[in-house]
């Protein structure tokens, strides 16, 4: 699936959650979500995104149960709206991806790359549902409590290199796994700022990368802004810089702004 992707992808994120960092609460009803879900494809995103599960630093985990009785309705609704849009689950649990694939989800966004569950990457390797990896250090929970690396850019590349060939020892088919390296998951500003620049390391693995930088904290701290829906700027920046590096999929809150910056970037690339 993934490697039919070749001009950028936006993927609109939709929380149905009550605690997500900056939209928590705001979709957790059902025609809430689904409105959101709309407007969103509507603005030109090719990928919803449904999490039943904050993954803010400092989260705790949500039950199996809880998560897909907050996604399953807003997944089936979606799917008999949009039967031509994407629609991923954003957990860590087989258990989740297994309903919300029956209610019409055809992507897996695991942030924990297959560690989270045992059962994750035989999931998706029987179901043959594209999976993606993302790189994270430690838990949601603790991800933020003084992350470390010696050398961020070479330490994220090898366990995503580690991450796939797990994936690929389960069965999963190369052309279902999508990588992600986790900007904002257990890494401080400068260690974000290195990911950013060096992107193209990424996608030289041969994989199709996810970018999500959407509202991140720490480009408010470059921009002196607290508010996370004010950098709504800032993001649509660092996806035309993805776009130009070979990024192929973006997660972002504000779907209109991005895509606007990728078509963009993707036109000017097109002439490179």
């Amino acid at each position: 699936m993934f490697n039919a992707i070749h001009a950028p992808q936006l993927m609109g994120i939709l929380n149905v959650t009550p605690d997500s960092f900056s939209d928590g609460g705001k979709f957790t009803g059902v025609a809430a979500a689904i409105a959101q879900a709309e407007k969103m494809i509507a603005e030109g995103a090719d990928i919803i995104d449904v999490g039943g599960e904050s993954t803010r630093p400092g989260s705790d985990p949500v039950m199996a149960d809880e998560q897909i009785r907050r996604v399953v309705p807003v997944i089936s609704a979606i799917r008999a709206n949009n039967p031509q849009v994407q629609i991923s689950i954003d957990t860590t649990l087989s258990q989740v991806a297994a309903a919300a694939v029956t209610a019409g989800a055809s992507i897996i966004n695991d942030v924990s790359a297959g560690q989270g569950d045992p059962k994750m990457l035989a999931f998706a390797a029987t179901t043959q549902v594209p999976i993606i990896l993302m790189h994270m250090q430690g838990t949601p929970k603790t991800m933020q409590d003084r992350p470390h690396y010696d050398d961020v850019l070479t330490e994220v590349l090898t366990a995503l290199q580690q991450r796939i060939s797990e994936a690929l020892a389960a069965g999963v088919l190369p052309e279902n796994i999508a990588i992600d390296p986790g900007i904002g998951f257990g890494k401080g500003k400068q260690d974000n700022i290195d990911l950013l620049a060096h992107l193209s390391r990424f996608v030289d693995l041969g994989y199709p990368v996810l970018l999500g930088t959407s509202r991140k904290r720490f480009m408010g701290s470059i921009c002196n802004v607290s508010e996370p829906a004010e950098l709504v700027t800032a993001t649509a920046v660092t996806t035309a810089l993805g776009v130009m590096a070979g990024v192929q999929i973006f997660r972002v809150h504000d779907v209109k702004a991005n895509r606007q910056a990728a078509d963009v970037a993707w036109a000017i690339k097109q002439a490179q």
